[in-house]
C-alpha cells in the first residue's frame, strides 16, 4: 500500500466532511471547474510543444478507433464507483461511452503532464480537468442504467419527481438538502444526558452526566468545529464518541458556540481561545484538578493548536494532560487573490455563512459528494438519502469576521510552521515547542482533507504523536463506533518519513479507533475515584439540561 487509498471507497456520507476545510475560500460553484490563469499559462506551454500535443491527439484518435470497433482494452479501475454497475461493461453501447469518457480524460491528464508546469498552476489545471472530466462522464446522465431500469420500473415516475425535486431545489436557491425534520436536536441528536454548566456571550459549556460509578481524575473538553454544531461528537445514541467516554468513565465537558451575529464581527482567533480557556477553568474547578485533556475537531483543531502553543510559550502547558485532533489541517495555502475576496465579503456581512460554504463542500468533491446524490435524486427520482451524519452537516453556523480573517491569514501565510510567525492573546507561538502527547486521527477517504496532509500537520508539533487512518472520510471515520461492519483503521507512533511506508507496515486493525483512543487517554487522565453526584458545583451549577441554548440558534 503505498498510494492514498488505505481502504475501499467511501459512501457519499462517509465522503462528507466538516466545512472548516473550506475557511479560505475559493471559487465557489461550477466556476471551480475553471483553471483561470493557470489554463493560460498551460495552454501557451502546450503551444511550444506540438510534438507533445500531436502525440497525445493521435494517440487518442487511434484509441477512440479501437473503442469503436470493439478492440479497447480501456477500463474503468476496480473502486470507480461511477462505473460499477455490470451493464457499464455487458452492454456494448454504454462500455463503448464508458471507454471513450476514460480515454479522453486520462489524454487530458497526460496534456497537463507535458505542460511541465510550475507545482501550484500544475495542481490547479489537474482540478479542473479532473472537475470537467467528472461533470461530462455518461454515468452522469440519464444513460446511466440505473435511470431508465428506475423509470421502467416506475412507468416514468421517477422522471417526473425527479424533475419536481430539482425544480424545487432550484427555486430554493439552497441546492439539495436533509429533510429537516427527519431528526430532532436533544432527542435524535446531541442527547446524550448533560447541563450546561457555564454560559458566556461567546459559548455554552456543557457536562456530561457520568455513567459509571468511577471516573477519571482529568477531564476531557472538546473543542468543536465552528461552521458546524457541536454534536459531531455526539451524534446519536449509539455513534456518539462522548458517550463512548463518557461509558469509559471519562468526565466530558464540550463547548457549544454562540451562532453569531453581524453585532459579533469583531470576535477573532483571541476571543475563541479564551472561551477555551475559560472552559478548561470551569472543567478544572468542578473536576477539582489543576489539568485537563482537550480533544478538536475541524476549525476548532486550529484554535486548539494555536492555544497549546501559546500555553507552551508562557509555560503553563503543563495543564493540559493530552491532546486529541480529528482532521486537523494546520497550514493550508490557497490562492490569496481568492481569499481576500472570501475575507472582504465576511467583513461587509460581519460574518461568513457556512450554508454557503456547505453548497461549496460539494464543489470540492464533486465526484463523491455532487454528481452521485444529482442522479439518485434528480435523475433516479429517489428520496434523497437521510441520516444523522448528513443533518448535522446541514446545520451550519455561521463564523465572525474576525475569525474568518485572522483563520485566513493562518491559512494564506501558513504562519504556523514558522515559529513566531502566528501570535495569539499577545505571544509569538512556535507548535515545536508542544510537548503534549497526541492523537491525530483522519480519514482514509477525506476528498477535502487528505490524510497526507494532516500527516504533515503531525510534523509541526514537538509531542509524541499516535497517527490513526481510519476507514471513511471525515463525518464517517468519527461516527463509526465498535461494531460498526468494515470499520477499522491503521496506526502508527510517529507521523515520520515517507507516509505511505509507514502507514503500509502498520497493521489493520479491524473496529473502530474509539476503543483505541479510549485506552491512550485512560492512561493520561490520572486515578479513578467517585463519580460526583450531581452536574456543576462550587458555584458552577447546571443551568439547563442538554442540549442547551445556544445548539438552537439559527
Amino acid at each position: 500500500m503505498t498510494d492514498q487509498r488505505l481502504f475501499p471507497p467511501a459512501t457519499a456520507e462517509a465522503a462528507a466532511t466538516g466545512l472548516d476545510a473550506l475557511l479560505a475560500g475559493g471559487r465557489t460553484g461550477p466556476l471551480r471547474l475553471l483553471p483561470g490563469t493557470a489554463g493560460l499559462r498551460a495552454t501557451a506551454a502546450l503551444a511550444g510543444r506540438p510534438q507533445a500535443v500531436a502525440r497525445q491527439g493521435a494517440g487518442l484518435v487511434a484509441e477512440l478507433a479501437r473503442i469503436g470497433l470493439g478492440r479497447s482494452r480501456v477500463a474503468p479501475a476496480p473502486d470507480d464507483a461511477r462505473y460499477l454497475d455490470p451493464a457499464w461493461g455487458t452492454n456494448p453501447i454504454l462500455r463503448r461511452l464508458a471507454q471513450a469518457h476514460l480515454a479522453t480524460s486520462s489524454t487530458a491528464e497526460a496534456l497537463v503532464t507535458d505542460a511541465a508546469l510550475p507545482p501550484d498552476d500544475d495542481a490547479r489545471v489537474r482540478t479542473a480537468v479532473a472537475g470537467l472530466a467528472g461533470a461530462l462522464a455518461p454515468s452522469n446522465t440519464p444513460l446511466h442504467p440505473q435511470v431508465w431500469r428506475t423509470a421502467v420500473g416506475t412507468g416514468g415516475a421517477s422522471v417526473v419527481r425527479g424533475a419536481r425535486r430539482l425544480l424545487a431545489d432550484v427555486a430554493a436557491s439552497s441546492g439539495p438538502a436533509s429533510d429537516r425534520g427527519a431528526f430532532e436536536v436533544g432527542t435524535d441528536v446531541a442527547a446524550t444526558p448533560g447541563a450546561v454548566v457555564l454560559r458566556t456571550p461567546v459559548a455554552e459549556l456543557v457536562q456530561y452526566l457520568p455513567q459509571t460509578e468511577l471516573v477519571h481524575d482529568v477531564p476531557l473538553l472538546v473543542v468543536p468545529p465552528v461552521l458546524n454544531r457541536y454534536y459531531v461528537a455526539d451524534l446519536a445514541p449509539g455513534r456518539s464518541v462522548v458517550e463512548h467516554l463518557v461509558r469509559g468513565g471519562v468526565q466530558v465537558f464540550t463547548l457549544s458556540w454562540r451562532n453569531p451575529l453581524a453585532d459579533h464581527a469583531h470576535w477573532d482567533l483571541d476571543t475563541y481561545a479564551r472561551a477555551v480557556l475559560d472552559a478548561m477553568d470551569a472543567a478544572e474547578h468542578i473536576a477539582r484538578t489543576p489539568r485537563t485533556s482537550l480533544m478538536a475537531f475541524g476549525a476548532g483543531t486550529t484554535i486548539t493548536a494555536m492555544l497549546l502553543a501559546h500555553l507552551a510559550t508562557i509555560g503553563a502547558q503543563d495543564r493540559v494532560a493530552a491532546v486529541a485532533l480529528a482532521g486537523a489541517l494546520l497550514g493550508v495555502r490557497p490562492a490569496p487573490p481568492v481569499t481576500a475576496a472570501a475575507v472582504a465579503q465576511s467583513e461587509r456581512a460581519g460574518h461568513l455563512d457556512g450554508r454557503l460554504l456547505l453548497a461549496e463542500l460539494a464543489w470540492r468533491a464533486p465526484d463523491a459528494l455532487l454528481w452521485p446524490r444529482a442522479v439518485h435524486a434528480y435523475l433516479c427520482g429517489a428520496q434523497p438519502e437521510t441520516s444523522e451524519a448528513l443533518f448535522w452537516l446541514g446545520d451550519t453556523t455561521r463564523m465572525p469576521a474576525g475569525l474568518h480573517r485572522d483563520l485566513v491569514d493562518v491559512a494564506v501565510r501558513t504562519p504556523l510552521a514558522v515559529p513566531g510567525a502566528a501570535g495569539l492573546l499577545g505571544t509569538p507561538l512556535d507548535l515545536a515547542k508542544v510537548d503534549r502527547d497526541c492523537y491525530l486521527v483522519t480519514g482514509a477517504d477525506d476528498p477535502v482533507t487528505p490524510w497526507r496532509d494532516v500527516w504533515a500537520t503531525a510534523g509541526l508539533l514537538g509531542g509524541a504523536c499516535r497517527f490513526v487512518v481510519a476507514s471513511g472520510g471525515q463525518v464517517a471515520s468519527l461516527v463509526s463506533p465498535p461494531g460498526d461492519a468494515g470499520t477499522r483503521f491503521r496506526a502508527v507512533e510517529a507521523a515520520c518519513g515517507d507516509p505511505g511506508r509507514q502507514l503500509a507496515a502498520a497493521d489493520e486493525h479491524p473496529g473502530s479507533w474509539w476503543d483505541d483512543h479510549l485506552a491512550w487517554l485512560s492512561a493520561r487522565s490520572g486515578p479513578l475515584h467517585d463519580a460526583p453526584p450531581e452536574l456543576g458545583g462550587r458555584g458552577l451549577h447546571a443551568l439547563a439540561p442538554t442540549p442547551g441554548a445556544y445548539v438552537q440558534q439559527h
